[in-house]
């Protein structure tokens, strides 16, 4: 894998749907429909992963590919393979809350090791770049000209104070009984896979997730929190969260900054 083309394709794809679900979700009204899961699925969805997916298909016509609206792909068997869900936090986006994003990811053996997590209406774009350390770019998030960009990197926590993440739309009472385990200075809401860019840059030092995800739904993310020297394990055992499961469905997890002295649940 040529990985500074890949980052340039990403970068440029993310922006491209970015651009696509905006132009929707400005719009006076659009389209919601639900899955056979019950989840609801809008035309921007629909149009961001046809555009991310044929860009990602013309690139890399030998790397295989799972995206979330695509069910035909959720039987790829294969411990390497691009891995998209081209709009993160459709409850955000439905009720016009911003805190949506699209998440583009490589997975090499079990392992996000390049993403992109863009997050249009928030004017945040993060990515690994070609040699794997995390960024963040500026707009105006321009397709060919890659705007300022800084290292971002995991903070050193203070266990006696720490600054926790978690789901907007997910929160559960079993989310929080964990949460107190801990010593907690401020926590904050925000959707989709933003908590875990949120650990990346320092603004939050853990993200717990007691709930059901897709592999779809944290790939990038924890590319990128990787990328800035962050970790993502197992709420169960504390072991790395693994990809490439048949089904692509995540156990519970919790990602974090090195220096969190973790809980048992």
């Amino acid at each position: 894998m040529n990985y500074s083309e890949l980052t340039t394709i990403m970068r440029r794809l993310a922006i491209e749907a970015g651009n696509k679900i905006m132009e929707i979700y400005n719009a006076d009204d659009f389209e919601v429909k639900t899955k056979s899961d019950a989840s609801p699925v809008t035309e921007a969805d629909e149009a961001a992963d046809a555009l991310i997916s044929a860009g990602l298909r013309a690139a890399f016509p030998d790397v295989a590919l799972v995206t979330e609206e695509q069910a035909a792909s959720h039987s790829v068997d294969a411990m390497t393979f691009l891995i998209v869900d081209p709009l993160d936090g459709t409850k955000e986006f439905i009720n016009r809350r911003g805190d949506f994003t699209v998440n583009i990811a490589l997975v090499e053996e079990g392992v996000p090791t390049r993403g992109v997590v863009y997050a249009p209406a928030r004017e945040r774009m993060f990515y690994t770049n070609s040699v794997g350390h995390s960024v963040e770019e500026t707009g105006p998030f321009d397709l060919d000209t890659v705007g300022e960009v800084k290292d971002i990197r995991v903070t050193e926590p203070d266990n006696g104070a720490l600054m926790v993440v978690a789901s907007k739309s997910h929160r559960d009472q079993a989310t929080d009984d964990y949460i107190n385990l801990y010593n907690v200075k401020d926590m904050r809401s925000a959707g989709s896979s933003l908590k875990f860019c949120l650990v990346a840059t320092g603004e939050a030092d853990i993200y717990p997730r007691l709930g059901r995800t897709m592999e779809w739904d944290t790939a990038a993310g924890h590319a990128v929190l990787a990328g800035a020297g962050g970790r993502v394990v197992r709420f169960d055992d504390h072991t790395p969260l693994a990809y490439g499961k048949a089904g692509f469905a995540n156990p519970f997890f919790i990602a974090y900054a090195p220096g969190v002295d973790l809980k048992k649940g």
